[in-house]
């Protein structure tokens, strides 16, 4: 029995023996975990950095990438005659044609034939952006001129005040102001005569309408109309050609004189414009005093396409070709 006992606690001491030995083979894996644990510490660390240095290289290299998309956009873009460059279709083509057909299409026989609207059309694509667009006369056309030039201002002036002010009500993207005409139709000659006479003072080429007493010049818009300078205008208004009506010789005049002062800082020296119903009289005449035949570059019988350039202050001729003659 004391043998047995002897025996069992030579075992029991061996497993005591025993023991440190699972303790070592436990710290071994410890170390094992802690390396791989350090392993991927350190590819997270890695990966970190990489990431890094990679997001400030690609930002580094994002100015010359701009650069070159700016330059591809360039290359899609028209170069006008006086160097500046334009999106050649602010709104794409086949919409631009969409527009133009419905317009044309209207049940209504007050609009203008789609030729003529591709002409006005055409002319505000190649404008240099933001293209600025003054309209006499708020007509069926007058959203498709917005829309047309969706990227510029367009400003309306009408003689009706309160079918300016419901307009702007129902469409708020229009810009639209009133005028109050004081010619009277029937008067036209005698009115392109005065004008003539007074070239040389409160009728000059150029000046500032704003402080005119020319009676042709329109002297009552607000300020800041006077201070834009108009890529482009129609002339599509005042309504009527009745003798009492008050004829177009006013905004045909005011348009030339605001043609010719456009500032030396402007994006073209150069002004589209465009008269609608020159078939009549009033209009051809007026145009042919104020906006001059050497300045026509197109004529379909109803629509009109003057080209007008900046002038000098001291000039007092509105047309070259009439000062040679003289």
């Amino acid at each position: 029995m004391q043998k047995m006992k002897t025996n069992n606690n030579t075992n029991n001491t061996k497993l005591i023996l025993l023991h440190p030995y699972i303790l070592k083979q436990g710290s071994s894996n410890r170390l094992w975990f802690l390396a791989v644990i350090s392993i991927f510490t350190l590819i997270f660390l890695l990966t970190l950095i990489y990431t890094r240095d990679s997001f400030s290289a690609y930002s580094s290299s994002t100015p010359s990438t701009t650069a070159v998309t700016s330059g591809v956009a360039a290359s899609n873009n028209d170069v006008l005659g006086d160097g500046h460059t334009t999106s050649r279709y602010p709104l794409p083509k086949n919409v631009v044609s969409t527009l133009l057909h419905y317009s044309s299409r209207a049940n209504t026989t007050e609009k203008m034939d789609i030729s003529d609207t591709k002409s006005i059309s055409d002319v505000l694509r190649r404008c240099p952006s933001p293209c600025n667009f003054l309209v006499f006369g708020l007509t069926h056309e007058t959203l498709l001129w917005r829309s047309l030039n969706i990227h510029g201002r367009t400003v309306f002036i009408d003689e009706n005040r309160y079918y300016a002010a419901y307009m702007e009500e129902k469409h708020p993207e229009i810009e639209a102001y009133d005028a109050q005409y004081t010619t009277k139709l029937r008067e036209y000659k005698e009115l392109i005569s005065s004008v003539k006479e007074q070239a040389h003072n409160e009728c000059k080429p150029v000046q500032n309408l704003l402080f005119s007493e020319c009676k042709l010049g329109i002297n009552d818009l607000p300020n800041q109309i006077y201070d834009i300078d108009w890529d482009v205008i129609l002339i599509d208004g005042p309504r009527g050609h009745w003798h009492s009506a008050p004829g177009r010789m006013s905004t045909i005049y005011t348009s030339s004189v605001l043609a010719r002062n456009k500032k030396a800082s402007a994006k073209s020296g150069k002004t589209h414009v465009f008269v609608h119903d020159y078939n009549l009289d009033p209009q051809r005449v007026s145009s042919e005093e104020f906006l001059c035949k050497e300045n026509l570059v197109e004529n379909n019988g109803m629509l009109a396409h003057f080209v007008l350039e900046r002038m000098d202050e001291n000039c007092f001729e509105f047309c070259h070709y009439k000062k040679k003659s003289s």
